[in-house]
Order: C-alpha cells, then structure tokens, then sequence
C-alpha cells in the first residue's frame, strides 16, 4: 500500500504496484543424464519467490522458475494420491510440476471513482507444495529377460561393445545394463540387459522387483532359455514362469511382441532340451533362435531379426502419431 507524496502534488493518491508471482518448479528430461542419483541426497527443492510489489506503480518482478534436470525415461508421480505428474522419454521435454504463487495487488489495482485512497492490498498467494516420486525407467528397444545364469550378459557383451560382469553363478548382474547393436547396413538399437528374474519377482522376491519396472519401456522382450543339458529341468516351464511374473507385476507385459533364444546350444550334447523348447515355441507361435554366445552361432541371425522388428515397431509408432494429430485414432 503506497501513495504519491511530491511537493505541489495533493492527494497524489495510490500508486502501490503489484507483487510478482512465485517461480514454478520445472522438470527438465536431458541426455546428459543417466541416473537420479544427484537427486537423492536432496529432498527439497524451492523456486524463486516473487518480488514484493513498490510505490510509484512499480510492479515486483516475478520469481525465477527452478530447473531440474532429470534422464531420460523419468516417471514422476504423486507420493500422497498415486496420480502420474509427468513421465519424460524425450529430450528437452519439459513438465510443470509445482506452480508458484499469485502475486498480490497493490492499493492502486483498487482504485475507483468513488474510492479513490483505498487503504488496503490483496496479499499474494503461496505456491504449491508436494510430495514426489521419482523412478527411473530405462529407455531400450530390446529387452533381455530370462531366468539367472540364462546367459543375458554374455549375449550382450557378444553383439555390442558392452562388458557386463559375466561369472557362473546366479545375479551376477546386480544393475540393469544398456548397449547399442549395430547390425551390417541396417538401424542401430538399444539393448537392456534385465537382472535375473526368478520366480516370486512381482512381489520383491530375488532382484526382479525392482527391475521389472524397466520392462516395461521396451519395445521387444527377447526371452533367453538355457538348453545346455540340465538334468530334471524343463525349458518350456523356465518360459512360463518368467511369463507368468511379467503379467503379474503388469498386465499388458506379455502382450508385447516376443521371441524366444535358446542359449548354450554349444553344451546340448543330445539336444533334447533345445528340441523340447523349439517344438514348445511352434505350437505357441513363437519366433526361436538357438544361439550360442561362445561360438556366435545363430548371433548374426537374430540380430538382424531383432533389427528389422524394431524398425517396424517405429514405423508403426510414428503412424500412429500421424493418426493422432490429424485427428484420427489409430485403427481408423
């Protein structure tokens, strides 16, 4: 609340300027980053606040808003009411995720005819205040599933440059780990290696829990069945029970496209196991490639399988995105 007080000016009247509004706090999703870990040791974040409004009509200048950039593949939600904030796979996307408050109105804002030396200023409101969740899902073409020891890193380290750790005993990968596979003068692709899953996974048991999430980001789910010689093991229940976790932890997993390797061929001495998954995938519809990691056998095969499905996931992903801004709902 101001008034214009100059010699030889009686009665200026009001002249309180308004308040600036509160800065919003902004997610930011970069390629520069690829883990959440700089916001773990931070727990509270504030915008700028607005500046006070001045006498002279002069208006406070809003606050700056608070930029925080996050990975790619972000997933943010409320921590009080469950409900999806923002969920960031683009670079540069930006989302709004706490708006800063109104600015107040000054005295001169309530001037009229017939008031004209209103004593009194609306006061600015508070901004926002949540609470949120933060999980990072990664962002792969091709995810690798399968039980322990299935031969997922191997696989891995034999058709890109990547080096997981790879030994013979049960989780030895203990985060998930990313490479791009370039097959011979077709489209490059993303390929997520997803921790051992065992049975009880939707429900924390073994690493499972806390990696299932990032099957959902892909597009094609490889499933990786050992046909080595394993006595009392059949290779087709090691299928279903990997299956069967994926639909419990989320319905739509086992809808997506999926074909099925049959690792370890150079160790299936008497190939009963192999033939046993092979004869299991034709009656079910399945695409199956026995591999072998250690003799490259099959590798050069399905690589370019998996190239050109990825390839025509992304046709069909940008049509759909056609459909959708002209109108039109895909199917149509």
């Amino acid at each position: 609340m101001s008034f214009r007080r100059e010699k030889f000016v009686p009665r200026g009247g009001p002249n309180g300027g308004d308040g600036g509004r509160g800065g919003n706090v902004v997610f930011r999703a970069t390629k520069q980053l690829n883990t959440l870990l700089d916001l773990r040791y931070r727990r509270e974040y504030n915008a700028q606040r607005g500046q006070h409004g001045m006498g002279t009509d002069k208006h406070g200048k809003d606050g700056e808003d608070l930029i925080i950039p996050v990975p790619l593949g972000t997933h943010i939600k409320d921590a009080d009411t469950g409900e999806i904030v923002a969920d960031l796979t683009l670079d540069n996307l930006e989302a709004v995720v706490v708006k800063g408050g109104r600015g107040g109105l000054g005295n001169a804002h309530f001037a009229t005819a017939v008031k004209q030396a209103p004593r009194h200023a609306q006061p600015g409101e508070p901004g926002e205040e949540r609470w949120l969740i933060m999980e990072l899902k990664l962002l792969a073409d091709v995810g690798l599933i399968g039980l322990p020891n299935a031969g997922k890193s191997t696989l891995l380290s034999v058709i890109s440059a990547a080096r997981p750790k790879i030994a013979d005993y049960p989780f030895t990968t203990l985060t998930p780990n990313l490479a791009v596979v370039k097959p011979e003068e077709m489209r490059s692709f993303v390929v997520a290696d997803i921790p051992g899953l065992i049975e009880g996974a939707h429900s924390g048991t073994g690493l499972g829990f806390q990696f299932l999430r990032h099957v959902e980001r892909t597009s094609i789910l490889l499933h990786l069945v050992d046909v080595s010689d394993i006595p009392d093991s059949d290779p087709a229940e090691d299928f279903e029970k990997i299956n069967k976790e994926l639909a419990l932890f989320n319905p739509c997993l086992p809808e997506k496209h999926m074909a099925v390797a049959g690792t370890k061929t150079d160790m299936a001495n008497e190939g009963l196991r192999l033939q046993r998954l092979k004869d299991y995938c034709i009656e079910n519809g399945l695409d199956f490639f026995p591999i072998s990691a250690a003799t490259h056998s099959g590798i050069d095969k399905l690589t370019i399988y998996l190239a050109g499905k990825v390839q025509n996931h992304m046709e069909a992903s940008d049509t759909a995105k056609t459909y959708i801004n002209t109108g039109f709902e895909y199917g149509d």
